[in-house]
């Protein structure tokens, strides 16, 4: 990711303490003024702990932040005074998050958040409550109590935050697919793009207008290898930011395909898709066949999306270098992710936490 002049290190991976402020200890404390023969016991409460708050917002796009901080701990009570003086209360830690963040036990692995929305918050540790002052012990047979509570301990957590990039459309293949290429043609992303592989080392997002449509969201993901599953390439860890997406579009280097079984290349990825998640090999998806401009053979190209067709799914050839059947290619995947977003049936991996289609 590029900010600033400098290139940003992508996060989506983090494990974080947090520890919520103990309370305050109230006070042990007995009037001695002046003209008042009868002091009393005015011990006061100690203030409550803060707690620590995750907060989601759009201005953070990576877990960056704690990668380099990994213990956080919100503000404790203050002690209770004599006069009957309480302690302040702890100040809450609020911690910013991108949107799409989800938040896990470190020890079981329950999700126990999912920001997936700005301005959601959740608290991860609750501050300890106050102790009591003495002045709280009074009672007709006690008069005179000298004890007081001690504040209690806040809660302490240890957490994995994982983030979930949030898009309608995700992009899948084979390294050097052309998936870059083609998310810059279709919008204003600018991912690194290359003649080797694995160029991709980071997810990537655009904004997609098509006509009159709704604009979209498209996701470029590192490619996949056969294998990835069991940590081929660059493994399955960004397979991730695809698992809210609506509609997948699976990018295929139609010059590469073998003659004798072009499909083998759809395939393999379809195995690693369904490998890590039974949801995404559900989801709506259409083929992208790229490269076609590397085909000047109109019986060869015909060929190639008459044996693609055959997966049942639409199916359109492209080059996304030339920008040759771009606009085809978008006209459908707009009315793939318009029946999706309609026909929820349609999409059975999609989930009640998945964000609504960008406006």
């Amino acid at each position: 990711m590029f900010c600033g002049g400098q290139w940003m290190r992508f996060v989506d991976e983090v494990r974080i303490v947090v520890q919520a402020g103990h309370g305050g200890n109230g006070c042990v404390s007995f009037r001695r003024e002046k003209y008042v023969p009868r002091g009393g016991p005015d011990g006061g409460d100690g203030g409550k702990g803060g707690d620590v708050i995750f907060e989601a917002t759009e201005r953070k796009q990576t877990l960056l932040d704690f990668h380099y901080k990994r213990f956080y701990r919100a503000q404790r009570g203050r002690h209770g005074q004599g006069k009957e003086k309480h302690g302040r209360s702890g100040q809450d830690l609020v911690l910013m998050v991108p949107v799409g963040t989800v938040v896990k036990d470190a020890r079981t692995g329950e999700v126990l958040a999912d920001l997936h929305n700005p301005g959601m918050r959740w608290t991860a540790a609750r501050g300890g409550a106050g102790g009591r002052g003495n002045a709280r012990f009074v009672t007709a047979t006690r008069q005179a109590p000298r004890i007081a509570e001690e504040g209690k301990e806040g809660e302490s957590r240890e957490l994995v935050l994982e983030l979930k990039l949030l898009a309608d459309v995700g992009l899948v293949g084979f390294p050097n697919a052309g998936k870059s290429t083609l998310i810059a043609a279709v919008s204003a992303a600018r991912p690194k793009i290359a003649d080797y592989p694995f160029t991709t080392l980071v997810p990537n997002l655009g904004v997609v207008q098509y006509g009159d449509a709704q604009p979209f969201v498209m996701a470029d993901i590192p490619g996949l290898l056969e294998g990835a599953h069991q940590g081929a390439g660059l493994g399955i860890r960004f397979l991730r930011h695809i698992e809210r997406t609506r509609v997948l579009v699976h990018v295929v280097d139609a010059a590469s395909v073998p003659r004798e079984n072009p499909l083998e290349p759809y395939r393999i990825i379809e195995r690693e898709l369904s490998a890590y998640a039974e949801s995404l090999a559900r989801k709506p998806r259409l083929v992208a066949l790229n490269k076609m401009d590397l085909i000047p053979d109109p019986d060869e190209r015909a060929r190639l999306i008459t044996a693609f067709s055959a997966i049942g799914c639409p199916v359109v050839g492209i080059s996304a270098l030339t920008r040759e059947g771009l606009d085809d290619l978008l006209r459908v995947v707009v009315r793939v992710l318009h029946e999706a977003v309609h026909n929820p049936s349609t999409n059975d991996g999609q989930t009640s936490d998945t964000a609504p289609p960008s406006s």
